[in-house]
């Protein structure tokens, strides 16, 4: 029997989100996934709710010699979040983090070129949007592409993602019009922690899932 407390892979977790959406009743008229882990779950979610799927991107801004520690998160084009405490607590600087925001911006434009190729962004007026991650931890990458879409005029956005901690989903209910969260549990270590195979996704087979829409 299915152990409800965890996904079994990232198909599973769409399928459950999806199925989460569709009974509360959630319409979309685009769905946006975070590559490379929330592509799977995106296809699943768009197929559920009947919509497009397409991407929307931001990179981590690491911190000073801990890379894998985010201070921030910076969109595509440009609209950049900063986690003030983490700024502070790990002695960053204005010109570090300038630096950081620029190359992380570059990295995430040249990844929207290699996953959308000549396709145009989809316009998001007055468009009812899901945006789907395979989960979120201090849901830094999420709050920078929540922020951009904030300026993308949408009639309304909701963050579905199977995992967070409930701090993060807190906070982030904040820059959503709603959120959508499968699990919240109180003893979080990271979002592999509730999957029992967390593979990477390779950029090949991230972008076979939008290839479905072409």
């Amino acid at each position: 029997m299915a152990d409800p407390r965890r996904f079994s892979d990232r198909a599973e977790a769409g399928a459950r989100l999806g199925a989460a959406l569709r009974d509360r009743g959630v319409d979309a008229d685009v769905v946006l996934a975070i590559p490379r882990g929330g592509l799977p779950l995106g296809r699943a979610v768009a197929d559920a709710l009947d919509a497009p799927l397409d991407i929307v991107v931001a990179q981590k801004i690491g911190a000073p010699g801990n890379p894998e520690y985010a201070i921030g998160a910076v969109a595509s084009d440009g609209t950049v979040w900063r986690n003030e405490e983490a700024f502070s607590r790990t002695g960053s600087d204005e010109d570090y983090f300038e630096r950081e925001r620029e190359r992380e911006a570059e990295n995430a434009r040249r990844k929207v070129e290699q996953y959308r190729g000549d396709r145009p962004a989809p316009d998001l007026t007055g468009k009812r949007v899901v945006v789907v991650d395979d989960g979120v931890a201090t849901g830094s990458t999420v709050r920078a592409c929540l922020r951009m879409l904030a300026d993308r005029d949408a009639e309304r956005i909701v963050l579905a993602v199977p995992v967070g901690p409930p701090r993060t989903v807190d906070e982030l209910s904040v820059m959503a019009d709603d959120v959508v969260c499968l699990l919240t549990p109180s003893g979080f270590m990271g979002v592999g922690q509730f999957y029992e195979r967390f593979d990477q996704v390779s950029d090949e087979e991230a972008m076979s899932y939008l290839e479905l829409d072409e």
